[in-house]
């Protein structure tokens, strides 16, 4: 029972141990290369579903006539704006190349970023609004297909983007990941009223749910860091810009929503971006060595998560 207790306090971190670990057995055991390359194409087709899985099941839980933009949606997305010029200000002023543009990249992927679609997960464990946070990350996918077709190709010329194919692009990537299974939630909810309360019956199933796509989500970030083609020094580097950029992000989040009585809520908004879709774009549309800093970003918003649940958790103990 110990072990369970353990485990059930410390998911996230435990999440990514595991997922840490079962990356560097796999791959620094000749032995096991082929249950490897078997996993792999598995892995990369279960994570989906979880992610799918996860919003469906938090949806489930969401009151659908509180869905509606609040007070401190547009500060947020103001001070995310300002972060993403301030960014872009400094590689086009001070004409940033090389390693040092990389490591730029890096920064402004983690920026402009979407909130996580996870980020309700964590967000209701912490006591937050469910449905303010809901909201929000409808919005900050919005304001994120509006700013990537302006900044990319001012900072590649040569890279192959129009505003149009862009924003549609992104826009068809948030129907699938938060559109469909919040539709789904909604007939669940309000038409299929016998499994609607078995879903919400399991406590916090999402969160554990969360829990085990982080593993696959760590495992595949360690690979990349490991077989990323550069130095050492500037990986460290990313990963230090990184954790103070995830530092910076929640504490201006917390700063803002502590004016609306939504500290919980903006700190998580702000702070917790989609990583996976940050990877994506800088694979896509950036220097690919810029990833390695939305994949570090992913360890450092969820080890903040997990000191906050911590807290709360210590909180709710005392009371």
């Amino acid at each position: 029972m110990g072990i369970v207790r353990f485990i059930k306090n410390w998911t996230l971190p435990v999440s990514m141990t595991i997922g840490t670990l079962v990356y560097l057995l796999f791959a620094f055991t000749p032995a096991l290369d082929g249950a490897a390359q078997f996993f792999e194409p598995v892995f990369d087709t279960i994570l989906p579903l979880f992610m799918f899985l996860i919003l469906f099941i938090t949806f489930c839980k969401v009151n659908f006539r509180n869905l509606r933009p609040v007070r401190w949606h547009l500060w947020i997305a103001i001070f995310q704006l300002v972060f993403v010029v301030l960014v872009m200000t400094l590689i086009l002023v001070y004409h940033i190349t090389g390693t040092n543009l990389v490591m730029m990249e890096a920064l402004l992927t983690c920026v402009i970023a979407p909130c996580a679609a996870a980020a309700a997960v964590v967000t209701q464990k912490l006591g937050g609004n469910l449905e303010e946070m809901t909201t929000y990350t409808f919005i900050s996918n919005f304001l994120t297909a509006l700013m990537i077709p302006v900044c990319f190709p001012l900072i590649d010329k040569s890279a192959d983007i129009t505003f149009l194919s862009a924003f549609s692009k992104i826009l068809r990537e948030v129907a699938l990941v938060l559109v469909v299974p919040m539709a789904m939630a909604y007939v669940v909810k309000h038409h299929i009223h016998r499994l609607h309360r078995r879903i919400i019956a399991i406590k916090d199933l999402s969160y554990y749910m969360w829990g085990c796509s982080l593993m696959i989500v760590t495992g595949t970030t360690v690979k990349n860091i490991v077989h990323a083609e550069t130095t050492v020094a500037v990986l460290l580097a990313i990963a230090l810009l990184g954790l103070l950029l995830c530092i910076i992000q929640f504490a201006v989040g917390r700063y803002i929503g502590h004016f609306f009585n939504s500290t919980v809520n903006a700190g998580q908004a702000l702070g917790q971006k989609n990583t996976a879709f940050a990877i994506w774009i800088a694979y896509t549309y950036l220097n690919p060595l810029s990833s390695v800093g939305p994949g570090c970003y992913i360890l450092w918003q969820n080890i903040i998560n997990s000191i906050e649940i911590w807290q709360e958790r210590r909180k709710l103990n005392m009371n």
